[in-house]
């Protein structure tokens, strides 16, 4: 088997859908991002069909820095270790002075929020509870920028099942905090479906680099995505084509009727 068909299996396999059958590469896709002058991937996996979508294979398995989708395990270990005891919980910020709860933070993005809320886990904590769900790369340099600075890396099928993991209650955390978390990240709710994510952008040397992560249920079936994005073109409305290249892609795979 050629390498490309060992990789394919491996990641059915770790997203449990283990047959080259279930994955289906969506060459089509790559007009979503060739329209915007960008590189990156998307993946898809229909938990309720086992099925597994994606386009550009070859960068699915590279490590970019997590930037502020790191927020969320940053968010369920401050809860499970108890250094805030809800989502609504505001921590004050000494160098920017704003004050916002943690859900709001998560909303906006606010990175010194989140940078803060590191200092008060620790680094002993940190590192043990990174190492316990087996994020990324797993390394700590600075406690209040190692997701910002390129020293901790994940790639997009490690957030795919990073994802599943949280929608499933399979951490290593109390359901309350999974829970917690799960609605910070609800974007939108309607009769049709629910749409969950996080999104963020950060730098790699030069490069703009963005990550949708989240999952979409419809009828009760929830299917998880991950977009990963990046352009050098300082003039690139990162987040508007991250959540359109989204939209786009989900659209395309026959989401937000209702009908999945």
């Amino acid at each position: 088997m050629k390498k490309a068909g060992w990789i394919l299996l491996a990641l059915a396999c770790c997203l449990g859908a283990c047959a080259p059958n279930n994955v289906k590469i969506e060459h089509d896709w790559e007009k979503y991002f060739t329209k915007n002058k960008a590189e990156g991937c998307f993946m898809l996996f229909d938990n309720s069909q086992g099925q597994f979508q994606a386009y550009n294979m070859d960068r699915i398995r590279l490590r970019f820095p997590p930037s502020g989708t790191f927020d969320i395990l940053n968010t369920l270990i401050a809860l499970q270790t108890g250094k805030i005891p809800h989502t609504s919980t505001v921590i004050p910020d000494s160098v920017t002075g704003q004050n916002l709860s943690t859900d709001q933070a998560f909303k906006v993005g606010d990175d010194a929020h989140f940078r803060e809320m590191a200092r008060l886990i620790g680094r002993q904590n940190m590192a043990a509870w990174m190492d316990s769900v087996k994020y990324g790369n797993m390394k700590i340099d600075s406690i209040d920028r190692f997701w910002l600075d390129n020293t901790l890396l994940i790639s997009a099928d490690e957030q795919l099942g990073f994802a599943k993991k949280l929608y499933f209650d399979n951490l290593p955390f109390t359901k309350t905090s999974m829970e917690e978390v799960r609605k910070m990240m609800l974007q939108e709710n309607t009769s049709k479906y629910t749409l969950s994510y996080k999104i963020s952008a950060g730098k790699m040397g030069k490069k703009n680099v963005g990550w949708v992560v989240g999952w979409i249920e419809e009828n009760r079936h929830p299917t998880f995505f991950v977009l990963n994005i990046e352009s050098e073109d300082p003039a690139f409305d990162m987040k508007k084509i991250q959540l359109q290249t989204t939209r786009d892609i989900l659209l395309a795979a026959g989401y937000f009727k209702g009908e999945k």
